[in-house]
């Protein structure tokens, strides 16, 4: 919804409607001023003066009406081309033949305003049916086809025309973005969603399977079941494009809670429940304040890259956790010793659902502003840096409070 806001509150549209007001108010000003400095030359000036009485007065009065397209209404449309058609009728009974032939008619331009509301309105479709019927009550009017004449009905036909066809682009592109900006808000929930799925269902699923396996019997079959679930869970947060009938592999469950504050939150009382035995952690010796959320969220990223420690890289691998509080970023590095990630094996397990590195690391610190990058050397360990620009993190921090 946010995302349609931000469309709408950019919509080509409301410019249009405003261009379209003051068009209206300028061409009524041009109407009178025309009628004010031709009057001695009209055969019956009374006429063109109550149409501009009537011109001014339904201008004015109907300036709410041109603020959008919920409020120019088909009958509003109705009504003002009506007024248009019959200032321009009403020409050749308010001024001479002579003149009216060579002359500008009683709303002169402000005619063009009427077509150009149902350009706006409805598009080119209805824009050429407005300027159509323009362009025949001025034949009608002037009795003859003149070359100046077809010249600036040909002009109005094609300007309203253009607008309209570039309004209902306008539109589909406005439409195209609105999805745009729900599938995208949709993903990163999802997103979001698949990482807490990982980090707490998924590896509760994969360590009954494991332990049932282990204890064989009834165990055995409950670990079975467990693992078909897993499968088909991680199927669905991956988008459904798995086949049900991978086995899982084991999993180490870790979570991490944030302390209930409202102020920064210390990163390092975050990471010192990870120190134990192989995992050794160093820190500054200053705290390291984050917002809670974007605490919460490195540190799980840091728990995500421990736990494929414990997964890929062997039991008697050691890690270590270096946490660098620089002037422009918070900077995590989680390095192990073991035998490092095979080429090509990331990409193979994202597309097996496996949403360790993906969405549990980078996808963390991606929705953060940051970034994760891996560095993985066969029999030298792997290395995952996770970098926080602290402006990034303010930034989005404000525009969660603003929400």
């Amino acid at each position: 919804m946010a995302g349609r806001e931000r469309v709408l509150r950019m919509s080509v549209e409301l410019p249009l409607w405003r261009a379209l007001a003051g068009y209206r108010v300028l061409t009524t000003l041009y109407a009178v001023g025309l009628c004010v400095t031709s009057y001695e030359h009209f055969t019956r000036p009374w006429i063109a003066v109550g149409y501009d009485a009537v011109l001014t007065v339904w201008t004015l009065a109907t300036l709410p009406r041109v603020r959008g397209a919920a409020t120019c209404t088909k009958g509003f449309l109705a009504a003002d081309l009506t007024i248009a058609l019959a200032g321009i009728l009403l020409t050749a009974f308010a001024d001479s033949h002579q003149r009216v032939a060579g002359g500008p008619t009683l709303p002169t331009i402000w005619a063009g305003g009427a077509v150009l509301a149902f350009a706006v309105k409805g598009g080119w479709r209805w824009a050429a049916v407005a300027s159509t019927a323009v362009a025949a009550a001025n034949l009608v009017e002037r009795g003859q086809i003149a070359k100046d004449t077809v010249h600036s009905l040909i002009l109005v036909w094609v300007a309203s025309i253009g607008i309209g066809y570039v309004v209902e682009v306008a539109r589909a592109s406005e439409r195209t973005l609105a999805r745009a900006l729900e599938i995208q808000a949709a993903t990163r929930e999802r997103e979001r969603l698949a990482r807490d799925i990982h980090d707490s269902v998924l590896q509760v699923l994969a360590m009954v399977k494991r332990r049932g396996t282990a204890l064989g019997g009834e165990a055995a079959e409950l670990g079975r079941l467990a693992g078909e679930q897993e499968v088909a869970l991680r199927t669905l947060v991956s988008g459904g494009l798995l086949p049900v009938s991978r086995i899982a592999e084991d999993s180490v469950v870790r979570v991490v809670e944030t302390p209930d504050e409202d102020g920064p939150v210390d990163l390092r009382t975050l990471l010192a429940p990870f120190a134990r035995d192989r995992v050794s952690l160093a820190e500054p010796g200053a705290p390291v304040p984050l917002p809670p959320a974007a605490a919460r969220e490195l540190a799980a990223a840091v728990g995500a890259a421990l736990d494929n420690v414990s997964r890929h890289a062997g039991e008697g691998a050691r890690a270590w956790i270096l946490v660098e509080d620089e002037p422009e970023a918070v900077l995590v590095t989680v390095r192990d010793d073991g035998p490092g990630i095979p080429a090509g094996r990331l990409a193979e397990a994202e597309g097996e659902g496996r949403l360790g590195v993906a969405q549990s690391i980078r996808g963390r610190l991606r929705d953060l502003g940051g970034s994760a990058e891996l560095i993985s050397v066969p029999r030298q360990g792997t290395e995952v840096e996770l970098k926080v620009p602290k402006g990034a993190v303010a930034a989005r921090g404000k525009k969660a409070e603003q929400r």
